[in-house]
């Protein structure tokens, strides 16, 4: 599991954040009080917030190096919408702590 701290100003609700994975995703459903998901090289993505951060934990499978990377850009820009930080500002804040 990995917690993504929200930009100043930018947290969101679960209903929003389901509202963006639909766009992104596509097919979204809700169990145990979680969004899940699935997506090419992400078998399962479940979401759902812990405190005041964005917790997510993924299952990968295996898939072509083309799909990966298009996982790996499709995942990014979801974490950017919803937590408003690039991937090259959330790998700076994970390595400061």
């Amino acid at each position: 599991m990995r917690l993504y701290d929200f930009k100043r100003g930018h947290r969101k609700g679960m209903d929003e954040i389901r509202g963006i994975m639909e766009e992104i995703f596509h097919d979204v459903r809700e169990e145990n009080g979680k969004l899940v998901a699935s997506y090419k090289g992400l078998e399962r993505i479940e979401v759902w917030l812990e405190g005041k951060k964005l917790a997510a934990e993924t299952r990968n499978r295996e898939v072509s190096d083309e799909e990966a990377l298009d996982t790996l850009k499709t995942w990014n820009e979801f974490l950017f919408r919803v937590t408003g930080y690039t991937a090259k500002e959330r790998k700076k804040k994970m390595t400061k702590t």
